[in-house]
């Protein structure tokens, strides 16, 4: 039997939804096809689940110059041939693309190739390559849309296995993601003498780049901060935590509802059709969480949010979040 082939990636948004897969499919044959451009390789370099493992030399189209995109188009051309050789080679069955630059080859291959493709959408906007492949695929997944065959967010399990319903807010979580994110950053640093006030205890994910400059201005502060990049412990973290303050990234999103943890979310304002808003909103509206645009932070307001009823909004969250998604995608990939 052939194998199921999951490519795309650079951002840890993407890769958590390839990670929260295959790990419902480790009875499979599983290829991965990737970019050697973000974080692809640091995700799935050394990852065994895999069969083999490719990381092709691609970046992104959009936000270039006409010769910086006349380049990357062409380096995908190249890489799209090269992903249809891999195809072949592994007899692929089906490509499941979760979107992003890295996809582009392999989605690309899997159309001309004759191989079924299965797009998952993470975000409420799609993203560009999905939109325009989305008419070749299979299925299209996607939380947001109500004729999705999947409706549930591939979440990965221990985030659910540590959840609870937080009522007070004793520990905050600042998420910045691995690269970390300035305007939460210096939000944290504007909150921290309020929170040390009020005894809440800190945990900020800084940035790789920054998390010593930022730990040095907790120190300047007098105030005990534990701050941190990278992390493979997020599930930990979140559960130690009674309250986030986040961009909203779908995957991020989706792990602090699996997870109970009430959160505020302020959307990257550049992310491609103003994604990261409609993310929020889709929790917003449904009384999940609170949106704040950064142009609009207002420290006040969000001392207030701490007063409000946590634990209704947390009881919810942990009401409405499916934690059978990664498996409802795999027994799609399996049934090709």
């Amino acid at each position: 039997m052939g194998a199921i082939v999951m490519t795309g990636g650079g951002t840890g948004g993407h890769l958590a939804i390839v990670r929260s897969v295959k790990e419902s499919l480790r009875d499979q044959a599983l290829v991965y096809i990737g970019s050697e451009s973000g974080q692809d390789r640091r995700w799935f370099g050394n990852d065994r689940d895999f069969a083999a493992r490719y990381f092709l030399p691609t970046r992104g189209v959009v936000n270039r110059g006409a010769v910086g995109k006349a380049a990357a188009l062409w380096n995908m051309a190249g890489a799209t041939f090269r992903a249809m050789q891999l195809l072949r080679r592994h007899q692929a069955r089906v490509v499941f693309s979760v979107g992003g630059y890295s996809a582009a080859p392999a989605a690309f291959a899997a159309v001309l190739t004759g191989v079924p493709l299965v797009i998952h959408e993470q975000n409420a906007v799609p993203g560009t390559l999905n939109r325009i492949l989305r008419k070749k695929a299979r299925y299209f997944l996607s939380p947001y849309e109500e004729k999705s065959p999947v409706r549930s967010y591939p979440v990965a399990l221990r985030f659910f296995e540590s959840a609870r319903i937080r009522k007070k807010v004793r520990t905050i979580l600042f998420l910045g993601g691995s690269q970390g994110a300035a305007a939460i950053n210096e939000l944290a640093l504007e909150l921290a003498p309020r929170l040390a006030e009020r005894k809440i205890a800190i945990l900020h994910q800084a940035g790789e780049r920054h998390k010593e400059s930022i730990s040095k201005r907790y120190e300047d502060l007098g105030i005990e901060a534990e701050v941190f990049g990278f992390t493979d412990e997020m599930e930990a973290l979140m559960n130690r935590a009674d309250f986030a303050i986040a961009r909203a990234g779908a995957s991020t999103l989706w792990e602090l509802a699996a997870n109970g943890l009430p959160a505020l979310f302020i959307p990257y304002p550049y992310a491609a059709g103003d994604h990261q808003n409609h993310n929020a909103r889709y929790l917003a509206d449904r009384q999940m969480g609170w949106v704040m645009r950064e142009s609009a932070i207002d420290t006040k307001r969000i001392l207030e949010i701490f007063d409000k009823d946590l634990e209704t909004t947390s009881r919810r969250l942990m009401e409405s979040t499916p934690r059978n998604g990664a498996e409802e995608i795999a027994q799609i990939l399996r049934t090709i």
